[in-house]
């Protein structure tokens, strides 16, 4: 199972919380996250996209790095874990998309993917007096549709003259090409979002579900399954989880409960009513459930708590679940959770048997050069 880190581009990471770590995004911060995840064997790196964050007490998201600058930067400062940024496509055009994709694709010598999202919280676009209006909800996918298409032509052959409803190409020239395949990633879960991941995805991105459920998620593969086979194409699940790991299950737990105890409600009640908002096209996200949720704290993210031996049987567990191809994976103290899983979690895992382990002195090596 390929295991990866997403990295926190935002302030804060994933928890709305005032008794978490807080801290703001920098490029050394996740320089040092991903050069330690490289270390250590991750096979991925992964940045979301955020122009407006969700405020509270904590400005959750507030500070917010670009996603294809940070991630150009990332691909110049290692050599072997695959690089992924995410596209805002609503106000990002596709051939721009598609040359900044190349580009980063000469920095890294070809390890280089896309993650693609349509929109859902209107203010991000809005406050630039870039929303289309809400009757984009319903449309969203056929959007995604023809702006993906675009960016597979210009990839191929460097040329495209698609012309669809949103997108008309005249003679649209983009070289170079990418050297290497270039993989497209979309977190789809409702049953319109599957279906485009079906068609245009190479990996389908889901949240987990639940506390200490690993396997939960099982049936939205399952719908995958359904949609690939009226498609012919091979599609797999990367599935996002988050890891509070401690000696024991009792360290763990109380930090979770810490956390919890801190929510930053109004940030929380924020996140909500934006994600409410999307009454058309069905929600690809966890926060239309977040008020029955345990973990709102996380945005309803799948949470594995426990001692290091715990999270690790865990992850086994998810890499038995049918259709799943790799776990990205969010800490609540990102440096210490990489360096945990790195030397306390990966080496009980199973299904990460084959990846070598560093020893003591490449990790002080890596340290000094830090």
């Amino acid at each position: 199972m390929k295991v990866g880190v997403f990295c926190p581009i935002g302030n804060n990471g994933w928890l709305l919380s005032k008794t978490a770590p807080q801290y703001k995004p920098s490029f050394e911060l996740n320089k040092e996250i991903v050069q330690l995840a490289e270390h250590y064997g991750f096979d991925f790196a992964l940045s979301m996209i955020k122009l407006r964050g969700f405020g509270g007490e904590t400005e959750f998201w507030d500070y917010n790095l670009e996603t294809f600058t940070l991630m150009a930067g990332l691909a110049a400062v290692t050599s072997k874990i695959q690089i992924y940024a995410t596209a805002a496509t609503l106000v990002m055009p596709p051939a721009i998309v598609a040359r900044m994709a190349s580009t980063i694709d000469s920095i890294s010598n070809g390890r280089f993917g896309l993650n693609v999202v349509t929109g859902w919280q209107k203010p991000e676009y809005s406050q630039m007096g870039m929303w289309p209006g809400d009757e984009y909800f319903g449309k969203r996918y056929q959007y995604l549709s023809e702006y993906v298409q675009v960016l597979r032509d210009l990839w191929a052959s460097g040329h495209s003259d698609f012309k669809g409803e949103f997108f008309k190409m005249d003679d649209c020239q983009v070289k170079p090409i990418p050297q290497a395949d270039m993989k497209i990633i979309c977190a789809g879960q409702s049953d319109e979002g599957l279906a485009f991941s079906a068609k245009y995805a190479d990996y389908n991105f889901v949240f987990g579900k639940g506390l200490n459920t690993p396997t939960a998620y099982a049936g939205i593969n399952d719908r995958l399954k359904a949609q690939t086979d009226k498609t012919g194409r091979d599609v797999s699940t990367y599935v996002l989880f988050m890891v509070i790991a401690d000696d024991s299950d009792e360290k763990a737990l109380a930090k979770w409960q810490c956390y919890n105890d801190g929510a930053d409600m109004d940030a929380i009640h924020w996140l909500q009513d934006q994600g409410a908002k999307d009454t058309k096209s069905g929600s690809d996200t966890n926060i239309r459930h977040m008020a029955s949720s345990v973990s709102p704290v996380n945005i309803n993210m799948g949470t594995l708590v426990g001692s290091y031996q715990k999270v690790a049987a865990m992850l086994d567990e998810i890499a038995e679940v049918k259709g799943t191809d790799g776990i990205l994976l969010t800490f609540d103290d990102f440096v210490q959770g990489v360096e945990d899983f790195g030397t306390k979690i990966q080496p009980l895992m199973k299904s990460r048997i084959d990846v070598d382990s560093p020893i003591p002195s490449q990790v002080a090596n890596l340290e000094k050069s830090a």
